[in-house]
């Protein structure tokens, strides 16, 4: 496998997946790990990893899975990674990335098909007086430059199947943001859960599940994750999620 320059290989250890990555372009981090661990995947069938920046979370869940997952990405050095990446763990079979925009997913995956799709969106709103990554490439990636939360979650609406779930990383002080948009396009939120950097401080990341057309009842709230310890150390679940058991 030829890299470019600034490129490098890292490895998931708890998923035996080796992933092409650049600190100049884009690096995954623990926000896609723990997306790929928060919902239950589905064995066969259709999943999309929309926003999918360099493959991770499309790679991380291929090896608990027989479905087809296709990735969907903007940006064409990302998505050229995430097709090496693709062929480096020998998944071409599995695995297909479309370099398009968000909104042109229908021109490459049917409508009401998919059971599961996974997002890890833009966070950070396109403000005027917001200070945005000097990198491009960061920039699209963190803020809603070509993309927003509602053209994520309306187009995850019209990709997923009756019952199709989404799964979906973000920030917490977009929780209610979210909530309501996910509602207005039927899709019924059934599941939060909220991670900490530490014991005592206030949470950093919400993973957050929805099913289509579902019903508004049985709405749960998982246990908190923390991720390091009073030494700084991860955490036994974060240590299981990157290097296995």
């Amino acid at each position: 496998m030829q890299l470019q320059d600034h490129e490098r290989i890292d490895q998931l250890y708890a998923e035996d997946i080796q992933i092409i990555q650049s600190s100049n372009v884009f690096s995954f981090s623990l926000d896609a790990v723990l997306l790929a661990n928060f919902p239950n995947i589905p064995k066969r069938g259709t999943i999309v990893d929309l926003c999918a920046g360099n493959g991770a979370v499309g790679l991380f869940v291929s090896r608990r899975t027989n479905a087809h997952i296709y990735q969907v990405e903007l940006q064409e050095k990302l998505a050229d990674m995430a097709q090496r990446s693709i062929e480096l763990n020998h998944l071409e079979e599995q695995m297909t990335v479309f370099q398009i925009d968000l909104k042109d997913s229908l021109s490459k995956i049917k409508h009401n098909s998919v059971d599961l799709l996974l997002c890890n969106p833009p966070y950070f709103k396109n403000v005027p007086t917001g200070i945005k990554n000097p990198n491009p490439h960061l920039a699209i990636a963190r803020h809603e430059l070509h993309t927003n939360l509602e053209e994520v979650l309306e187009m995850s609406a019209r990709l997923l199947k009756t019952n199709g779930r989404l799964a979906l990383v973000h920030r917490p002080d977009r929780f209610l943001d979210i909530l309501n948009t996910m509602q207005k396009y039927r899709l019924a939120p059934k599941r939060v859960q909220f991670v900490y950097p530490k014991e005592g401080k206030e949470a950093n990341i919400l993973l957050i599940e929805a099913i289509k057309d579902g019903k508004t009842d049985g709405f749960k709230v998982a246990p908190p994750i923390i991720t390091y310890d009073e030494h700084g150390e991860y955490t036994p679940i974060f240590k299981e999620m990157l290097y296995g058991q």
